[in-house]
């Protein structure tokens, strides 16, 4: 699965307001100096004890330490992962909906179909050779591989050994 990008995640860390998000599930809000207070949902409480700050975009329990951002708020008052946190957060937002993957980045399969009967380690190889022309085509992960010392990891001998091993 892909990674999420550092720029989607601080786009919606800046443009989801968790008070707005909070005051759209239906909890009672009180304003408390510059700062917002609210009973908090993690735990039982009869006092509101968890504070949301507009400013910081940040919210934090003093009965339970609960804290954090949208995506935490998210996460821990639907039990859902980051990444499904983040993919409702880009759908309460139009402006933030998934952006496609740039041009440069995006892969079209070229394998061609193979017939049933051939070898497997034929289609392997195949695979392989697929998966190192997309590695050949992406100069980011070139540049990793070249990092971390790793030139031989490009040559498609490597590959095939590594499938023959």
């Amino acid at each position: 699965m892909a990674r999420i990008a550092n720029e989607v995640v601080a786009r919606i860390k800046s443009e989801v307001s968790l008070l707005r998000l909070v005051e759209g599930q239906g909890y009672e809000i009180t304003r408390q100096g510059k700062d917002y207070v609210i009973r908090c949902p993690f735990h039982e409480e009869d006092t509101p004890s968890l504070i949301i700050s507009p400013k910081s975009n940040l919210f934090h329990c003093f009965g339970c330490e609960a804290a954090g951002s949208v995506f935490d708020w998210v996460m821990q008052t639907q039990n859902i992962s980051f990444r499904h946190a983040v993919e409702i957060l880009q759908q309460s937002n139009p402006s933030l909906a998934a952006q496609p993957v740039p041009a440069k980045h995006t892969v079209k399969p070229k394998l061609d179909a193979l017939p049933l009967n051939q070898d497997d380690q034929a289609l392997l190889h195949q695979v392989a050779d697929y998966y190192h022309e997309t590695l050949l085509q992406n100069p980011e992960a070139l540049a990793y591989l070249e990092k971390r010392g790793l030139h031989d990891l490009a040559s498609p001998e490597f590959s095939r050994h590594l499938i023959a091993s």
